[in-house]
């Protein structure tokens, strides 16, 4: 552990001197540029999240939480093609030895494993997806614990963006559509269950429903509980399927029409300080905007621009409101703040002080979008 902390703290100061240099010195202290638009901001902002991110590790690095992080990690060395940010992912796989989570049909465990593939992708080196593609084999024909449990495999909302990027990106790098049905067929579940055709946003799991008599759980005003991360880890999903399948795919479509039907939904729900609340449907009751389910919404939102999904001068305005607001929330050492801890509903107990790593990927995957955006 203590090697791993030095070898976090190299790759930090090491990324420090990379800003420096692309910033003429000046890594973010009071001359950063107040424009928050600007290319070269981006990227000193994204390296500075990412280096204290990566010096401040919270989690197991195959967890969920890392999942998310890392999927941001990826996006930022995309962006800034900083060598500091590639050594740290191959510093991830080295120290996982590129494996997945031990519950080969929970989707928490596989979400790693889109980092895995990004790097394959980059080093073309096998065992860096082959415990995935054996897990998620195993999960194909193995009933496991959560199938027997819930009845369906993916039974919460946010698995949505853990799992299916995973399936995908292998049916795309292995050229086999059979992981593209599995992912259609499991996606599908998920969203027959939970997903609101009235509301257009997804219930968080079962727990959350409505019954047909108007009962279940609902917000101090009456309103369903719509969780904004976890709408937000849906977004996320969508967006990281949607840019991975062929264009030719049948079913992409599908995907597509949820998406649009969720963009349209959650530009409504963006309060003035561009930022959404931690319950969509109750903004009143929550405090400040929620970190991490706003980064997730402006990186879907501008992704949906670049790729002329989304129509420029109706979403342009909430993307930038969002990412102005973002910026608001990153302290001057590069933590983002105002992120709602690890949970499964909306709740009120965090603040400029709360932080978990899946803000910083968010906000890291929301900067790799409203950079390549022409305002």
């Amino acid at each position: 552990m203590v090697h791993s902390q030095r070898k976090l703290h190299f790759y930090s100061m090491y990324a420090l001197l990379f800003v420096m240099v692309i910033t003429g010195g000046a890594a973010w202290s009071q001359s950063q540029p107040t424009d928050v638009f600007e290319k070269n901001y981006i990227k000193s902002t994204m390296l500075k999240v990412t280096q204290w991110q990566l010096n401040n590790p919270k989690h197991l690095p195959t967890d969920w939480t890392n999942g998310a992080f890392y999927a941001g990690v990826v996006a930022a060395y995309k962006t800034t093609k900083s060598k500091v940010i590639l050594d740290s992912l191959m510093a991830l796989g080295q120290r996982t030895q590129w494996q997945p989570g031990v519950r080969y049909d929970h989707a928490d465990e596989i979400a790693i494993s889109q980092t895995y593939i990004d790097v394959y992708r980059i080093k073309k080196d096998r065992s860096m997806i082959q415990a995935t593609i054996d897990s998620v084999q195993k999960m194909s024909k193995v009933p496991g614990r959560e199938i027997q449990r819930h009845g369906i495999v993916w039974w919460w909302c946010d698995a949505l963006f853990m799992a299916p990027p995973t399936l995908v990106k292998l049916g795309v790098t292995l050229k086999d559509p059979s992981y593209f049905t599995l992912n259609d067929s499991l996606f599908r579940q998920t969203t027959d269950l939970l997903y609101s055709k009235n509301e257009h946003l997804y219930f968080r799991d079962a727990g959350y429903l409505i019954n047909a008599q108007g009962e279940g759980k609902r917000e101090k005003n009456g309103k369903m509980v719509f969780w904004s991360r976890g709408n937000g880890w849906v977004m996320g999903g969508l967006v990281r399927v949607l840019e991975e399948l062929p264009k030719n795919y049948a079913n992409r479509v599908y995907y597509l029409n949820i998406y649009k039907q969720m963009a349209e939904k959650i530009i409504s729900l963006q309060q003035p300080d561009g930022l959404w609340r931690a319950s969509l449907l109750d903004p009143a009751s929550y405090p400040g905007g929620e970190g991490s389910g706003s980064g997730f919404y402006c990186y879907a939102l501008a992704w949906g621009i670049n790729n002329g999904i989304l129509d420029k001068d109706r979403y342009l305005l909430a993307v930038q409101k969002a990412w102005k607001g973002l910026n608001t929330l990153v302290s001057p050492e590069g933590r983002v703040g105002w992120v709602q801890p690890i949970g499964a509903d909306p709740q009120k107990n965090f603040s400029a002080e709360s932080w978990e790593v899946y803000g910083a990927g968010a906000f890291l995957l929301a900067g790799s979008e409203v950079i390549k955006m022409k305002m």
